[in-house]
């Protein structure tokens, strides 16, 4: 009964770690040195679903979505020239964070509105199961 409940939550939880990946991209995408000692690198979120078990009463059905993998972005860093920089190389060019923020802000209204449609599907899972505990009363 309370399988689409749980199902669902894994999205959401899934949807907000891509929130808040998209958050630290933003915030960090004019950080040109990291302690690694290079320009800060965008971060994705690889989802997968959760396997379905062969047997029982959920034999075949899904079981959701979890974070696979964080992974850094390899794009090259894009580079300024700025020779009074201290960052700079030997040619005067600073090597900035790879942070797209067009990028960043379609997948923060992808990932907002993934995470609106789980939380109301959630909330019509909740009121259905409400609505069974009252049929025989």
């Amino acid at each position: 009964m309370f399988d689409a409940m749980q199902i669902t939550s894994t999205a959401l939880s899934a949807e907000s770690v891509r929130l808040d990946l998209v958050a630290n991209n933003l915030a960090n995408a004019t950080t040109t040195k990291t302690s690694s000692g290079f320009p800060y690198q965008s971060e994705s979120a690889v989802l997968a679903s959760l396997p379905a078990p062969n047997r029982g009463a959920d034999a075949g059905v899904g079981q959701g979505v979890v974070v696979s993998a964080i992974l850094s972005s390899q794009a090259p860093f894009p580079e300024t020239y700025d020779p009074s920089s201290p960052l700079a190389n030997a040619q005067g060019y600073v090597a900035e964070p790879n942070v797209s923020l067009s990028a960043q802000m379609v997948d923060m209204a992808e990932a907002s509105q993934a995470y609106q449609a789980n939380a109301n599907a959630f909330t019509a899972d909740k009121n259905m199961v409400l609505k069974a505990l009252t049929l025989g009363a």
